[in-house]
């Protein structure tokens, strides 16, 4: 396998032969066929393996990776990587029960969250999860629990470290959040774990999402591994957990370039040391969605129709923003910028055009394409989206206007 990933956002991840995509061995018009109508989304299994191994390729072999369920919690797909990974991260009572119906061990289950109700907690209790505690009053409702089931719950603390992870897409960290214990506040829930005799895990610390800078995530990294160092003085057992969290990013857009892994690996590869010196019991955890299966997965939808107005032309198609909002632009935000987007089944056609690909919604948000030059496209033909893999149907606002939702496969 290649030491390199593609360094721009594109399709060259997928084969193409007669001038149509081939995904998982498949042509995309046979796919079509067998799918049976479009819109669909289709995750390539292959590609999510090879992702995983250019991961293990990278970092070091002691770094436990996890998947993040919520950028693509399609059981066939998490049943797949269970396989693949050392650990899965819910974020909802649904998601842990897709978890439970793998193979996975529901120790290397972590459920993380805001805003967890008593149902769900039970649950995870009852399963064995690692709780990733949000605040104090979830920690003395999960002690309450526990007490009222005879269980001891494995918890973990979320913190809200004092940093934020720069240049990322969404800032999980660093000033005040929903999400995790202010870090300063941690010592103290830490001496109340011991009192509670609750089943003390560790740390899960995470600071931002969607980074593509080498340098942001190495100082991350740092940090967070310190300030574990640091607040594991205070817990009321050894650490066996340190999740430092994600935040790989992706390539979207002209100008995007691939993480360089191999130097992010090494950063990891420094800090290890110093990692198995003061917290020698840890498990020290990479969690990572997006990077595991965006650049995996297409949606596809057909043209319905090519319409002019003005001298501009749209190809009309039977998806859209309902499907798939973070091609739209997610309900207009400030610049829209286009995911790579071809006609699947023409791909280099000699015959371009400038057109806007556009869905069945009211709406003149419902764009999945603006002024993108591609192969000129008729009635019929298969408009594919890449990078969909991750936050795509499940982050989509399927019942606007009440279309019918797009399909799933995992081929």
């Amino acid at each position: 396998m290649s030491n390199t990933r593609p360094k721009h956002a594109s399709m060259i991840q997928f084969p193409i032969q007669d001038n149509c995509l081939q995904i998982g061995g498949l042509s995309l018009m046979r796919l079509a066929q067998r799918v049976g109508r479009t819109p669909f989304y289709a995750y390539d299994r292959q590609q999510i393996t090879e992702r995983v191994a250019f991961l293990r390729q990278h970092l070091p072999t002691e770094v436990h990776l996890h998947y993040a369920m919520k950028a693509n919690p399609m059981p066939a797909v998490v049943q797949h990587l269970s396989g693949l990974v050392d650990g899965i991260d819910v974020a909802s009572g649904g998601e842990m029960r897709i978890a439970l119906d793998t193979p996975m061990p529901a120790g290397l289950v972590s459920f993380a969250g805001p805003g967890k109700g008593d149902d769900e907690l039970s649950c995870a209790i009852a399963a064995g999860i690692v709780l990733n505690m949000e605040s104090e009053q979830e920690m003395e409702r999960i002690a309450s629990l526990g007490t009222h089931l005879g269980i001891r719950p494995k918890v973990a603390v979320r913190v809200n470290p004092d940093f934020e992870l720069k240049s990322s897409g969404m800032k999980m960290g660093g000033g005040p959040k929903q999400f995790g214990v202010d870090a300063e506040r941690v010592p103290a829930m830490l001496n109340r774990i011991g009192k509670l005799g609750l089943d003390f895990e560790g740390f899960h610390i995470f600071s931002g999402s969607q980074n593509l800078k080498v340098a942001a995530i190495q100082e991350s990294h740092e940090k967070t591994l310190r300030l574990g160092i640091s607040l594991a003085r205070y817990a009321p057992g050894a650490v066996r957990l340190l999740n430092i969290g994600g935040g790989f990013g992706v390539p979207y857009f002209p100008g995007d370039e691939a993480l360089d892994m191999a130097a992010v690996g090494q950063n990891l590869q420094r800090l290890l040391p110093e990692a198995k010196r003061e917290l020698p019991e840890a498990r020290l955890v990479i969690e990572l969605g997006r990077y595991l299966i965006a650049e995996a997965g297409i949606y596809v939808c057909r043209v319905l129709e090519r319409k002019k107005s003005r001298g501009q032309v749209f190809l009309v198609t039977d998806g859209g923003l309902h499907h798939h909002l973070a091609a739209s632009g997610n309900f207009g935000q400030v610049i829209r910028k286009n995911y790579p987007v071809v006609v699947g089944n023409k791909v280099h056609g000699n015959d371009r055009e400038i057109v806007s690909v556009v869905g069945p919604l009211c709406t003149p948000l419902d764009l999945l394409a603006d002024q993108m030059e591609m192969s000129k496209a008729e009635a019929g033909d298969l408009i594919v989206v890449f990078q969909s893999g991750a936050y795509g149907f499940t982050a989509s606002p399927t019942a606007f206007l009440s279309h019918p939702p797009p399909i799933e496969v995992l081929v």
